[in-house]
């Protein structure tokens, strides 16, 4: 259930006590982040709290004397950059550590960009231009297993899903809202690819799901990215999340 950033529940308004406030056992973070800047800038800020950040510039990506090296348990997405970049690094990421927890930071968000965040794996986020303190306890709830929304972010998005909404309620009137006829060309099979895909199972824990081998996976991807034309998996996801209806993803369980 997400927050807001005041520390209360976004639906109730209850507020939440007991939370640590950057401290505890250390918690080893590596940043996912293209931008050096914000890099710099996020490792300042979290340099005296328990989220044990490993400093590239070093020899070996060590970290400073006393902080963890052990397998990262949280990751700090940078998603101010292109849709496709932010959903590539969860996705891998969470490929290697599937129970590793994640924040995305970002100036603004939109109903897009949180749709498919959360779809690869996404726990919470968290606004750029928020103070230090926030992003700390921001990162403390998340660790003690609850999800963050900005109230400002969440505001927005009920807004923009209710004009959303409307706008297609309109459409689905006058024309039929007709789905993409690439939809129809996929197989049962492929659909429930594209859907594990769309949670960003790498290839291994889908073939483990399936019960076949991991080159079979690969076959049904590749006819996955020419029927629905995406240059990717993670375009294919990102077509997924608009094309295909919840009665058309088959789940791989089936």
């Amino acid at each position: 259930m997400f927050h807001d950033e005041l520390g209360c529940n976004a639906h109730s308004n209850e507020q939440v006590t007991g939370l640590p406030r950057g401290s505890g056992a250390p918690v080893a973070t590596e940043l996912l982040c293209s931008n050096l800047l914000l890099r710099a800038g996020l490792m300042h800020l979290l340099a005296s709290t328990r989220f044990a950040v490993a400093d590239e510039s070093r020899s070996g990506n060590s970290l400073p004397s006393g902080r963890s090296s052990l397998t990262p348990a949280l990751y700090i997405v940078d998603a101010s950059g292109s849709l496709q970049q932010t959903v590539g690094f969860v996705q891998d990421a969470r490929s290697k550590q599937p129970t590793a927890r994640f924040v995305a930071i970002a100036d603004s968000f939109d109903l897009g960009l949180i749709q498919l965040a959360i779809a690869a794996g996404v726990d919470s986020f968290c606004l750029s231009t928020r103070g230090r303190e926030v992003l700390v306890t921001i990162l403390d709830l998340t660790m003690a297993g609850g999800q963050f929304l900005p109230g400002t972010v969440l505001q927005s998005l009920l807004s923009q899903a209710h004009t959303m909404s409307g706008a297609g309620q309109i459409a689905a009137a006058s024309c039929g809202n007709a789905p993409d006829p690439r939809a129809t060309k996929l197989s049962p099979r492929e659909a429930a690819i594209l859907q594990s895909l769309m949670g960003g199972d790498a290839n291994k824990v889908i073939a483990r799901k399936l019960n076949v081998a991991e080159a079979t996976v690969k076959v049904h991807i590749k006819a996955i990215l020419r029927k629905t034309g995406a240059a990717n998996r993670t375009q294919a996801a990102m077509w997924a999340n608009e094309n295909l209806r919840p009665g058309e993803q088959p789940s791989l369980s089936n």
